[in-house]
């Protein structure tokens, strides 16, 4: 699904030239927890370790918020995102935004 979009943290791509700038572009989910994954998570605190079920849950959050970036940058002719960033912020207890977000851009090889 991601092949036909290049997607960069950096502001060039080697080989390619920038023709045009779009814009930004952005695509965010919110999460909540789940009162299971809550009880194992007490558990691992007693004990120490990762808690791997919200290491999983905010992965396929920034996995979503990424997928709805690009279709954004399709929506709008994009050959690539550069710049790309993440952000989070917590909307109310037990739940988070996870935005990502970047610059829009056309592309020509060089």
């Amino acid at each position: 699904m991601r092949a036909d979009i290049i997607v960069t943290t950096t502001d060039e791509i080697k080989g390619h030239e920038i023709t045009e700038v779009i814009g930004l572009v952005r695509g965010n989910v919110i999460r909540a927890k789940h009162i299971g994954t809550d009880i194992i998570a007490a558990l691992r605190n007693l004990v120490g370790g990762e808690v791997r079920e919200y290491t999983k849950l905010m992965a396929e959050a920034r996995e979503q918020a990424t997928d709805r970036m690009i279709s954004d940058a399709r929506l709008k002719g994009a050959d690539a995102i550069v710049g790309m960033r993440f952000t989070t912020s917590m909307v109310m207890a037990g739940s988070a935004e996870i935005l990502a977000f970047g610059t829009a851009v056309r592309l020509k090889q060089k």
